[in-house]
């Protein structure tokens, strides 16, 4: 994925969050790849402090529509924060994911599933006991370790740290990102 694909996406997701707060803020949206269906997560920052993080884990919107409304809701909708306000407009850092078409995970127990994942590549979902989590291949900068991350990841789905069962899914992705410091 080219530079260029987050000097277009960027925009987009800022232009939609500085409308919502008030502020025009035109962004280019002619690019016909936008059109296409795409996955991404939209994730906010401050500091370096995560301030909002909203995704989708498949495709099942044109990509324009999937980063304006990821946007939007990593602003104004992620439970964890109270909604972005203007005075915090200029100082949140923005990121966005592409996130690559699902891949399900084989595996025979907990050991095999660690053993086959990636660190710093893969973004995992955990599904079980009908709870799902999600971490994009960044969490792994916080969380280098396996064990570790697997653990983390049962803990986001409400579940115990030692939690494993036979109807354990697993599934990975892989991203292209693009932060907006880097950008400039």
């Amino acid at each position: 994925m080219s530079i260029e694909k987050g000097r277009i996406l960027i925009p987009i997701a800022r232009s939609t969050i500085s409308r919502a707060l008030g502020r025009e803020m035109q962004a280019n949206e002619d690019a016909e790849w936008l059109r296409e269906l795409g996955a991404c997560f939209v994730t906010l920052t401050q500091h370096g402090d995560l301030r909002g993080c909203i995704g989708s884990l498949e495709a099942h919107r044109p990509l324009l529509d999937d980063v304006k409304a990821n946007a939007y809701a990593a602003a104004f909708r992620d439970t964890r924060f109270s909604p972005l306000s203007l005075a915090e407009l200029d100082y949140t850092e923005i990121e966005i994911s592409l996130l690559s078409t699902m891949q399900p995970m084989i595996f025979h127990d907990e050991i095999d599933a660690l053993a086959q994942l990636r660190p710093g590549v893969d973004g995992v979902v955990f599904e079980c006991a009908g709870r799902r989590s999600t971490f994009l291949p960044q969490v792994w900068e916080q969380l280098p370790e396996c064990g570790i991350f697997m653990t983390h990841l049962k803990r986001k789905a409400g579940l115990p740290p030692d939690f494993w069962a036979p109807d354990v899914k697993l599934a990975r992705y892989t991203v292209n990102k693009w932060k907006e410091s880097e950008l400039k």
